[in-house]
């Protein structure tokens, strides 16, 4: 961006750019993951054995949020433009997320007319202009279309990111290493903190506030740069993915729940290292196929989408609480899954790259010295938000429902 120092010369900076495929299907698992927690807790499956699968594969899946904010950092770092403006980078990321979320928010109001749902002229405009987050009041961060309280703290994160632009670049190796380790002590370190807030804003403490939540999107800040200067030391792709599975059993069946976010954050920055290394050298990654890099495109739409619609579906059909027995249930989850996918597909065709072709600005230059596009930069690509088809990076050379939501840092219920 604009006014960017260049790097001192012993830095070892990227050549030329390459996509990150890899990352867009990763993107999917993710999105994936938040489905099946909110899944899970909607209490659709009233077999209790098949809801105990259902729970010890998800009863994790809300930390895709986790994934998504760590992945932000990453990208638009990596993707920055030397030669780009903060006015610029804003205007994409606003272009990039804010036509699809009007267009949920507008259903969501929709559906809450249709059921005679009171909502607050104060709550509809803070949820339209992605100011929820910021507000601790129960009703305010959770509302309209709930999910898209992590788009206002993404808002915030795109704010701040131009303006530390800078001094991340200046910032030593050590001091960028510092905060890839000090994150997941700090978000443990949440735990006790939680006490000095009043009891009945401490899941918003935790859980929603932006600026306790960038502690993710800067952790994949820094390792992003760390990887721009080939800095960056972490296992490949197949040992990052152990790790990862490791992690997951272990944290899901065995790890108090002040410690498992803490740990997922540190092999998320693995996961999604190794496959952006895999992707730029070139070594296999089960990540890029052509499906997964669909569902991964999708995946931002898919997100916005799937709680009003098994909401609505399910109160419609009065349906909301009851359950489904049998295999009735796992029926329902599967046929969901599928709607909303179809649903998301009609969204990303229709609304999300129409109006990114549409509001992103023209770009000036063809390639810039130290990469060139990044996801979502140019008119009609997926951003950082949603799928990640079009990351431009640079090579390194060779060397709620509201009130059911599961803590992703601690328990506070």
């Amino acid at each position: 961006m604009t006014g960017t120092p260049t790097p001192a010369p012993a830095v070892r900076l990227a050549s030329p750019a390459s996509r990150l495929p890899s990352l867009t299907g990763l993107r999917w698992v993710a999105a994936l993951l938040v489905f099946g927690f909110h899944a899970g807790t909607m209490g659709i499956i009233a077999e209790p054995g098949h809801q105990a699968v259902m729970d010890w594969f998800f009863t994790l899946g809300l930390s895709g949020v986790q994934f998504f904010f760590i992945l932000s950092g990453f990208v638009l770092v990596w993707s920055a433009r030397p030669t780009d403006t903060r006015r610029a980078f804003w205007r994409r990321r606003v272009a990039k997320i804010w036509p699809s979320h009007v267009v949920l928010w507008a259903a969501a109001l929709a559906v809450a007319a249709w059921f005679a749902d009171p909502v607050g002229r104060g709550v509809a405009l803070e949820n339209l202009f992605l100011l929820q987050a910021w507000d601790p009041r129960p009703g305010y961060f959770y509302s309209i279309n709930t999910v898209s309280w992590s788009l206002s703290c993404e808002f915030f994160f795109y704010l701040c990111l131009p303006l530390a632009l800078p001094f991340i670049r200046r910032a030593r190796p050590w001091a960028l290493w510092a905060v890839v380790v000090a994150v997941p002590l700090l978000i443990l370190a949440l735990w006790p903190a939680q006490a000095l807030v009043p009891e009945e804003s401490r899941w918003w403490f935790t859980q929603v506030f932006p600026p306790v939540r960038s502690l993710e999107f800067w952790m994949g800040v820094a390792a992003a740069e760390l990887m721009r200067r080939g800095r960056w030391r972490g296992p490949g792709l197949p040992v990052a993915s152990l790790v990862f599975v490791a992690t997951w059993v272990v944290a899901a069946q065995w790890v108090r729940a002040e410690l498992w976010a803490a740990l997922l954050s540190m092999a998320y920055i693995l996961v999604i290292a190794a496959a952006a290394d895999a992707d730029v050298r070139g070594r296999r990654s089960p990540w890029r196929s052509r499906p997964m890099i669909w569902l991964g495109e999708v995946s931002f739409a898919f997100y916005l989408v799937h709680v009003l619609v098994m909401i609505t579906v399910l109160r419609l059909t009065g349906d909301w609480g009851a359950g489904f027995t049998g295999w009735w249930g796992v029926a329902v989850v599967l046929g969901f899954l599928l709607v909303n996918l179809a649903l998301a597909g009609l969204l990303h065709r229709f609304v999300e790259t129409p109006m990114m072709r549409l509001l992103t600005p023209r770009r000036t230059a063809r390639a810039t010295p130290q990469g060139a596009d990044a996801a979502g930069e140019r008119p009609g690509a997926p951003g950082p938000a949603a799928g990640e088809r079009g990351n431009v990076v640079p090579r390194p050379r060779p060397a709620d429902p509201q009130a059911d939501h599961r803590p992703t840092y601690v328990d506070s219920r």
